[in-house]
């Protein structure tokens, strides 16, 4: 018998996810990006600080995540993304100079029957794709022109899913490392918020799946976050922390 968790939050994820198929995912290999409107300061699902989103940061799909709600293992982790070449466009885009970006996974992708964020342990993404990160873009820290393009052949420039190789790093190659005010959950947000500095998968500093009820996670809270004003939380994610998970047996 299995721990599965009923979800009843997001009514458009109708189901059910059980603690037993999480993804595991090796340290580097392929994946999809697609991009997502992520507000300035705005308060994500792992609980980060508001200056981390003045830095690059990504949502990963949610069986990746290791979380249905709130924070997950994956939250903290930094990850060296590289582009590819692009999915949906005929023929593919394969791009003359590479590009890479250093990422902070602050929050999820949230499952469903379809799109690029239902990889699962039954079967990929319609690219053939476990992981998908979900890049908060635009940013003022990425350059307007990162994605780049061809629009003289294609007729456009974003080109919304782009393959990619994927390689979990150091935070300290993210360019927030040395803002302490990027790092660290938001305190008031306690333990409903686990955003690590550094984690390096040690059961010490990465976060416990909150959906799982697997532990306590580690004390993230950083005191620089208290220094930003303007910090809006999301209230979708608000009714996650404060209604309670329903459980039934599988």
């Amino acid at each position: 018998m299995s721990l599965c968790i009923r979800p009843i939050i997001f009514l458009f994820l109708p189901l059910f996810v059980c603690a037993t198929q999480w993804l595991q995912y090796p340290a580097s290999g392929i994946a999809t990006m697609t991009h997502y409107t992520l507000p300035e300061n705005d308060i994500a699902s792992c609980g980060c600080t508001a200056e981390s989103t003045h830095y690059p940061t990504a949502a990963l799909n949610q069986m990746a995540f290791g979380s249905s709600t709130a924070f997950g293992p994956a939250c903290g982790r930094c990850f060296k993304l590289t582009l590819l070449n692009t999915f949906l466009s005929n023929p593919p885009f394969y791009p003359t100079v590479t590009k890479s970006l250093v990422v902070k996974v602050t929050d999820l992708c949230p499952l469903s029957k379809t799109g690029w964020c239902n990889g699962t342990v039954s079967g990929p993404n319609a690219a053939g794709n476990y992981l998908n990160f979900d890049l908060a873009f635009p940013s003022s820290s990425i350059p307007s022109n990162f994605f780049p393009s061809n629009v003289t052949l294609y007729g456009y420039t974003d080109f919304g899913v782009w393959n990619i190789s994927y390689q979990s790093v150091s935070c300290s190659s993210w360019s927030g490392f040395k803002n302490a005010a990027a790092l660290g959950s938001v305190p008031s947000l306690a333990d409903g918020a686990c955003c690590p500095a550094n984690p390096t998968g040690s059961s010490n500093d990465t976060c416990t799946s909150f959906s799982d009820k697997n532990g306590v996670p580690p004390n993230t809270a950083s005191s620089a976050a208290t220094r930003q004003f303007g910090v809006s939380v999301e209230l979708a994610w608000i009714a996650t922390l404060l209604i309670p998970l329903m459980y039934s047996p599988h």
